[in-house]
């Protein structure tokens, strides 16, 4: 058993992440000759990002079908896209607020790039323009991310149409083939994460010291609170929309919450979450196969608040002021992240390097958050199981499938099996939102 919980990745890379951090509060600046590897690591994820969203964003749009598109889908996804928005802007007044980054004092100096694309950040409409470039292989080749997923955007739509119109999937099966290659490739990456994150950690340490630490606690802070208001403002809406007592709500999510914040996986909890959201909340089976199913990977609110705050951090410790276009920018991919238009494996070293390559962040203090990740894991992987139930009852009230009985204790339902080969890939890409 013991031997098991050593195998563990994120056990491996939180072992790594401390001792990283006492090497570098130990030895102080010294640490900043291992900082050439921590780099490294960070680059062998940069060199996957630019092959991975094209190729994810393209077969993700060349996948569609168009079914799915009754009341209950349009309820379900306005509920996920509104509570997710909510989230986004959230995320960033408490990062106004509480200004997680701002302890990130470093020494040396920030990217010249970086400030020269900060100072010269234009208007909203500037912003706008730049999401479509001339030269897409430009494009690629700077790992300039917004007009990459624009092109891919684009050639997804065409190839569903070319596909409608000739039957042919060849290419659409070519570009999916070369996502998988990527991802493999990015979870072979992750095997020398623990020694990535021990690098990245130690010349951080050693050079801004105890900081790093009280930097930590702010994020999961800011992360955390997020989430509690997110989670209060869940219960008043469905209390005002349903008109049922909030005060049998607790009970009625204590198991899924136990599994999700000991587990940190929203795969793991899902069985239990649609039981638990039928026998016990008394939503209909219908509405609650579809919607739980589809916020597996829409339903990552803990994520889109997580991946804004990740922005705003990683911008305030290199002391770059965001305007307003890259904050809106910012939001739109943390909800694109979450609507599992880009997928991203090996989980967050993944998620911060994206966002930091998409607006052009410095990349110093991600090996911080990815030392903390476990914490925050817990915190998304609570609001993300639990706000799927949530949104399931909003879409089952609006079309009388919520039995009040059930509800109310007085009447008792079976809810039916579940067959999880049939959810495995939306279990999977979950997975990497908590």
């Amino acid at each position: 058993m013991r031997m098991n919980a050593l195998k563990s990745p994120a056990l491996q890379i939180a072992v790594a992440a401390v001792a990283g951090l006492i090497f570098g509060l130990v030895v102080g600046e010294w640490a900043a000759n291992v900082k050439f590897v921590g780099d490294m690591f960070i680059r062998l994820i940069q060199m996957s990002i630019v092959p991975l969203v094209l190729a994810s964003v393209i077969v993700a749009t060349g996948s569609m079908t168009g079914t799915g598109t009754g009341r209950i889908a349009v309820r379900t996804f306005t509920w996920m896209l509104g509570f997710s928005f909510v989230a986004a802007v959230l995320a960033w007044l408490l990062s106004v607020l509480i200004r997680p980054g701002t302890g990130m004092v470093f020494t040396g100096e920030v990217d010249a790039s970086l400030e020269e694309s900060a100072a010269e950040t234009g208007g909203w409409q500037d912003t706008l323009l730049n999401f479509v470039s001339t030269n897409i292989f430009e494009a690629m080749a700077s790992a300039t991310m917004v007009p990459i997923i624009v092109f891919a955007l684009l050639f997804g739509v065409a190839l569903r149409i070319q596909i409608n119109k000739t039957g042919d999937t060849s290419v659409l099966s070519f570009v999916d083939q070369v996502q998988q290659i990527v991802l493999t490739m990015i979870r072979l990456i992750m095997y020398v994460a623990p020694i990535g994150v021990f690098c990245l950690l130690a010349p951080l340490a050693g050079d801004v010291g105890f900081a790093v630490i009280t930097s930590g606690l702010k994020y999961l802070g800011a992360t955390l609170i997020g989430v509690l208001i997110l989670f209060a403002l869940f219960v008043v809406t469905v209390t005002l929309r349903t008109r049922l007592s909030p005060w049998k709500l607790p009970g009625k999510l204590a198991e899924q919450t136990a599994i999700a914040v000991t587990t940190t996986s929203s795969a793991v909890t899902f069985p239990t979450v649609l039981r638990n959201t039928v026998e016990k909340v008394g939503v209909s089976q219908k509405v609650a196969n579809f919607t739980l199913s589809v916020g597996l990977t829409m339903g990552s609110y803990g994520a889109v608040l997580n991946y804004m705050i990740v922005v705003m951090f990683l911008a305030q410790s290199g002391g770059i002021e965001l305007s307003f276009g890259q904050i809106a920018l910012g939001m739109a991919l943390a909800i694109m992240l979450n609507m599992g238009t880009i997928t991203v494996p090996g989980g967050f070293p993944v998620v911060a390097t994206f966002l930091a390559s998409s607006l052009d962040l410095p990349f110093e203090a991600i090996g911080l958050l990815i030392a903390v990740d476990w914490f925050a894991g817990i915190f998304r992987t609570f609001l993300n199981v639990n706000g799927d139930t949530f949104v399931a009852m909003l879409v089952a009230n609006a079309d009388d499938e919520i039995d009040r009985e059930v509800y109310n204790g007085t009447k008792t339902v079976t809810a039916e099996s579940v067959d999880l080969e049939e959810y495995a890939d939306v279990m999977a890409r979950a997975d990497q939102a908590d």
